[in-house]
């Protein structure tokens, strides 16, 4: 049996000594970075409106995707493909439909690991073009996506989004347990061979921060809001210092220059933005609302899509438990009154959303807020009340103006400006003098 490498269809593939053509090459001919860009114009020339998913999805109509799929489909109108192979979620998201993307997830018979003539998936398209929404929403709402799908050379969505420099992408699919040390079937590069081959630099620089970071940070079940360093920093400021210890600090003020830096990692810079982005800042609230804070996401742990979830416990089970993830398995543990109370944010809207909203065994309450469509006319749920109070203190009166004092310079006075005022001097001696009159015959009168 023929092997990828004895397939002379596929070519050899670029050379290590020969420069590489990126029009040439097969990341390059898939989506160019022209060709990549999200097409938000609708044609409305169509005289009727689409009658099978795949049309839907290719005039970027999600009313009448919608409708298609309230209606049922079957198996094939769902995987309908066109001369490339494509279905109507490929053509989605080459094109960035994300409205499309996000409504064709409650379809069973999608087949997302479904790969077109050139061995490219949906999630091979998104990761390759930078769509980094549309490639979240598909690791998270698309149920068995298979992140290590290879096209005919053996290049993976990571490898490809690699080569084009999509840091976003590379970051996402890093931290759903994409296999970082998968080598493709032609020259057996991995992907910090490709990325540094394509001096995507950038995008180097990110997978070494992740690899020093490997697991996400998640303030759920604890938060403390102190500086750890502060203590003892503090301590040491404080502290007794030596004659000679005091004559180096000084010098070292005197002869140090100080120059703009990066903030330091665990630094006060770093701590603040960790806290001003956790769930329980008192200087932000956030919508966030993990599924499993128990187990954030790390590199290597493959990580489960929200319908995956909902199969092995219920919605309400989620909310009242934090389920782990691990490579093959799912595991689920009660905590304590308090961390369960630290998941969630205090608010009586988000409640009343989840249990209106949100029936068991659904996901809409887990779609985030940007992507979820609400009805703003009529909400469902708890809608807050706004209610206006007078303030207690008087309304502050306006300062008067301050007399102009000589030798200072003053603002010009226009003509029109001094005609008006002329015209009211003169309105108000003419007043005066009607106020004078009318005062001499009164008193005239009362003395006859």
């Amino acid at each position: 049996m023929a092997s990828t490498r004895d397939d002379p269809h596929l070519g050899t593939g670029p050379c290590e000594d020969s420069e590489m053509n990126l029009d040439d090459s097969d990341f390059a001919s898939v989506l160019s970075d022209d060709s990549v860009l999200p097409n938000f114009e609708r044609d409305n020339t169509y005289a009727e409106s689409p009658k099978t998913l795949y049309e839907a999805c290719l005039r970027n109509d999600p009313f009448s995707l919608r409708r298609i799929l309230e209606r049922g489909v079957t198996k094939e109108e769902a995987m309908e493909l066109d001369i490339n192979g494509k279905s109507g979620l490929m053509v989605a998201v080459s094109k960035g439909f994300v409205d499309i993307v996000t409504t064709l997830h409650v379809c069973p018979l999608i087949d997302i690991n479904h790969q077109d003539n050139d061995g490219n998936s949906a999630l091979m398209i998104a990761a390759q073009a930078g769509f980094t929404t549309i490639l979240n929403y598909i690791l998270n709402y698309y149920s068995g996506v298979d992140t290590e799908v290879r096209d005919p050379r053996g290049f993976t969505a990571l490898i490809k989004a690699g080569m084009q420099g999509r840091e976003d992408c590379v970051s996402a699919l890093l931290m759903h347990g994409a296999e970082m040390n998968a080598m493709d079937h032609v020259q057996a590069r991995g992907l910090k061979d490709w990325v540094l081959k394509t001096g995507r630099f950038e995008t180097m620089n990110r997978i070494r921060y992740l690899q020093a970071h490997p697991v996400a940070e998640q303030f759920c079940e604890h938060y403390a809001p102190e500086w750890p360093q502060l203590k003892q920093l503090v301590a040491k400021a404080i502290a007794t210092k030596t004659t000679s210890q005091r004559l180096r600090q000084r010098l070292k003020d005197s002869f140090t220059f100080s120059f703009p830096q990066d903030p330091q990692a665990n630094g006060v810079m770093d701590h603040m933005v960790r806290m001003t982005t956790s769930i329980h800042s008192p200087l932000i609230a956030t919508a966030c609302h993990p599924l499993c804070p128990s187990s954030p996401p790390e590199i290597g742990k493959r990580r489960f899509a929200v319908p995956e979830l909902l199969e092995k416990h219920s919605s309400k089970e989620l909310e009242e438990c934090t389920v782990s993830h691990s490579n093959g398995s799912l595991t689920a543990s009660f905590p304590s009154t308090a961390s369960v109370a630290s998941v969630y944010l205090t608010s009586c809207c988000q409640e009343a959303e989840h249990k209106d909203s949100a029936p068991v065994g659904s996901m809409r309450g887990f779609i985030p807020r940007s992507m979820a469509h609400r009805n703003s006319i009529f909400p469902t749920g708890c809608v807050p009340k706004i209610e206006v109070t007078k303030s207690g203190e008087p309304t502050p009166k306006k300062e008067k103006k301050k007399k102009r004092q000589k030798g200072y310079l003053e603002p010009p006075v226009w003509r029109y400006k001094e005609a008006k005022e002329e015209k009211k001097r003169e309105k108000n001696k003419e007043m005066q003098r009607e106020q004078e009159r009318i005062s001499k015959v009164s008193k005239n009168e009362n003395k006859t």
